[in-house]
C-alpha cells in the first residue's frame, strides 16, 4: 500500500505561483510513476502532469505546458508541481496519483494510488 500526502495549495491571484508537494509513503518502491490530476466542480477530473521514478520522463497537457514543471526527490520520495502563471481556469482540486507503469500515462486508471487533495484557488 502508498500513502499519498499533497500540500502547497492555496488561494492566489492571477499572475501567481504555487508549489505543491506530493509526499509517498509506504510501498514507495512498487511505484514508478506519479501523476498530478485537477478536477473542477462540475467537470471530469483531468491529466496535468506525470514523471517516471527512473530517468524523470516527464509528460505535461497541453493547457499547462510552459507554465508548471513536475520534478521528483526520489531520496523524500515527494514529486513537486511548480504552477507560473496561474490563471483563474486553474482552478480546481489537484490530486497526486502513483502507478506502476514505467512511462507517462495521461489516463487516471493507469494509476492505483490517490491523494486526498488539495485545493488550488486563481482569482481574477
Amino acid at each position: 500500500q502508498v500513502l499519498l500526502v499533497e500540500s502547497g495549495g492555496g488561494l492566489v491571484q492571477a499572475g501567481a505561483s504555487l508549489r505543491l508537494s506530493c509526499a509517498a509513503s509506504g510501498r514507495t518502491d512498487s511505484t514508478y510513476l506519479t501523476g498530478w490530476f485537477r478536477q473542477a466542480p462540475g467537470k471530469e477530473r483531468e491529466f496535468v502532469a506525470s514523471i517516471t521514478r527512473r530517468g524523470g520522463a516527464t509528460g505535461y497537457a497541453d493547457s499547462v505546458k510552459g507554465r508548471f514543471t513536475i520534478s521528483r526527490d526520489n531520496a523524500k520520495n515527494t514529486v513537486y508541481l511548480q504552477m507560473n502563471s496561474l490563471k483563474p481556469e486553474d482552478t480546481a482540486a489537484y490530486y497526486c496519483a502513483a502507478g506502476s507503469a514505467q512511462r507517462t500515462a495521461v489516463t487516471a486508471q493507469a494509476y492505483d494510488y490517490w491523494g486526498q487533495g488539495t485545493q488550488v484557488t486563481v482569482s481574477s
